[in-house]
Parts: C-alpha cells; sequence; structure tokens
C-alpha cells in the first residue's frame, strides 16, 4: 500500500512575512519591521509559494504586488495577527494596539491636524508610535515606506485607496502693519501692484496649488518658499499679499484678510493608503483619528470672511 507524500503547509512566520511585505510593497520595509534582513524575507516567501503551490507577489511600478493567491493568503495572515493581538488586553479587556504608523502630510496639516490627531490615539494606545513626515507632494506611485499619505486635490492612486477627509480654503492675508503703508487692494486687478508670498512656481509638484495662484499672473514673487509656515511668517513681517490656508493665517490678529468675497480658493485633503495596511488596527486608528479630526475643524479649515 503505497502512502502519498503529505502536502506542505505553510509556515505562521512566513504568512506573517507575506504580511509585512504585503503592506509595505517592498521586502526592504518588511525586513525592517520584523527585525530580518533582506535574504531571509526573500527565502521565507520563497518557501511559503513553494507551500501554496504557486506565487504570492509580483512586481510591479510602485514595488511588490499581491496575486489573487497572495491575497488569500494575506487574509489568513490577517487572522493569525489578530489572535496573537487578542491575547495582548488591557485593564477593560479592550485590545491594546502598537506598532508603528508611517505618514506623510503638508506641513500645516501635519502640525495643526496630524499632530493633535496622534496624540488622541496615543492616550488610548500609548505604544503606538507615529513618524510624520511634512512634504508638499503628489501622492507617490511607490507607498513603500509609508502607510498613509495625505495629499491636496484627489490623486490618481492605482491599488491604493483614496478617502476624501475635508475641505480647506486659501484666501489673500496681509499684514497690519504691511496696510499702514499701502493701499489695501479693492479688486483682483490692484493685486498687480503687490508683492506675493506663495510657493516656488519651479518646485510646486501639486496641480490644485499651482491652479489656486492663477490670479496672480501680474503679482511680483515676494518671499517664495515650499514650506506653508514660511508663507505666513514672511505675511506676518510685511512682505507682501500672501495666499494662506485660513486655518493658520487666522490664528494670528496682526494678519488682515483682504477680498475675501473674490478671492476664497476650496481645495480637499485626500488620504492615501493601500487597503492592506488599512487593515492593520493601529493604522486603522491614525486613520478614524485623522477623520474625526478634519471633522472637529471644519469651520477653521474653511475660515470665517470678516464682517463687510
Amino acid at each position: 500500500m503505497s502512502v502519498s507524500p503529505t502536502t506542505p503547509r505553510p509556515n505562521p512566520d512566513d504568512l506573517l512575512v507575506l504580511l509585512a511585505v504585503g503592506r509595505s510593497g517592498r521586502y526592504v520595509s518588511a525586513a525592517e519591521e520584523l527585525g530580518l534582513n533582506h535574504t531571509t524575507i526573500s527565502r521565507r516567501i520563497a518557501a511559503l509559494e513553494q507551500a501554496l503551490g504557486g506565487r504570492v507577489l509580483t512586481r510591479g511600478a510602485g514595488g511588490w504586488e499581491l496575486t489573487d493567491r497572495g491575497r488569500d493568503a494575506l487574509a489568513a495572515a490577517e487572522t493569525i495577527e489578530s489572535a496573537v493581538r487578542s491575547l495582548t488586553s488591557g485593564s477593560a479587556g479592550a485590545t491594546l494596539l502598537e506598532g508603528v504608523v508611517r505618514m506623510s502630510a503638508t506641513d500645516g496639516f501635519s502640525a495643526y491636524l496630524a499632530a493633535p490627531a496622534v496624540a488622541t490615539v496615543q492616550r488610548t494606545h500609548p505604544k503606538i508610535s507615529v513618524e510624520i513626515v511634512a512634504a508638499t507632494r503628489r501622492a507617490s506611485p511607490q507607498r513603500s515606506s509609508l502607510d498613509i499619505e495625505v495629499v491636496v486635490g484627489k490623486p490618481q492612486v492605482r491599488r491604493a485607496e483614496a478617502i476624501a477627509l475635508g475641505d480647506y480654503t486659501l484666501a489673500l492675508y496681509t499684514a497690519r502693519s504691511y496696510l499702514a503703508t499701502h493701499d489695501s487692494p479693492t479688486s483682483v486687478a490692484d493685486l498687480a501692484h503687490h508683492p506675493f508670498v506663495y510657493f516656488i512656481d519651479s518646485m510646486l509638484q501639486v496641480d490644485d496649488l499651482d491652479l489656486a495662484s492663477s490670479f496672480a499672473i501680474a503679482m511680483r514673487q515676494s518671499i517664495s518658499s515650499t514650506n506653508v509656515f514660511v508663507h505666513v511668517e514672511a505675511t506676518r513681517a510685511a512682505a507682501g499679499v500672501g495666499l494662506l490656508p485660513c486655518f493658520m493665517a487666522d490664528r494670528h490678529p496682526d494678519l488682515v484678510r483682504i477680498l475675501p468675497d473674490q478671492v476664497a480658493i476650496r481645495l480637499t485633503y485626500w488620504l492615501v493608503t493601500r487597503a492592506e495596511t488599512l487593515r492593520r488596527p493601529e493604522v486603522a486608528a491614525v486613520v478614524t483619528a485623522l477623520r474625526d479630526q478634519v471633522a472637529a475643524c471644519r469651520t477653521q479649515l474653511l475660515g470665517t470672511p470678516p464682517p463687510a
């Protein structure tokens, strides 16, 4: 009587390696997360593919992508991860989340929306660590080292979730000290006589922010920067007229909003993440906190025009 060879079973550790690679899209990022080297990650994936009888990953333009077999295996890996997490709970029985969440967002969003949102998460889950890269750019086609990206304008992305967080308003401001020595503009045409504070044209990567300043073609650049905090402080220092986010400019009583009925540009913050990444409880907690923070700050984000 012949005995058929036993079908190899996937190693749970190999499934967790796939989980890390599937979420980041890179072997290197998975190796850093798991404390392994690149060669070990590659060997574990190869062993998993041998056990499952086919490819679980395929190389795409933005890094490694899951195959259909890989998605099935990832679901099993998430079950394993969830079971392990359930063994660690707080005094009230709630699961304690932990891990590193990496995100990028614009400068203003990072400071005034992301930071307080993350602080809220950490009060409940102190073992969650969040790294915030402040940058104003398009959504990256390769989200290899980032779990979350917050960008301005609807992103064109593949194999990723794009979530509209909320709108904010750009408006024109100048310093009270500037108006003490200059006439206040009464029309968009009058702006040609005033210096402009905004982004560096040649380095601006975000289409919506570029289009936002189309009314200012005739204005002379005064101080320009890739950092919106520089825009605010330059405007406060009477460098000219700044096109600033209301939720940042309205914090400063020495700034005056001008032409509120003629220049009010509404833009949208979007959040981008992989579907696999969003299923990580610590990432989902941060995303929920970001959405709640934006909703709570809606009035400040949209800005309130001064009375006529």
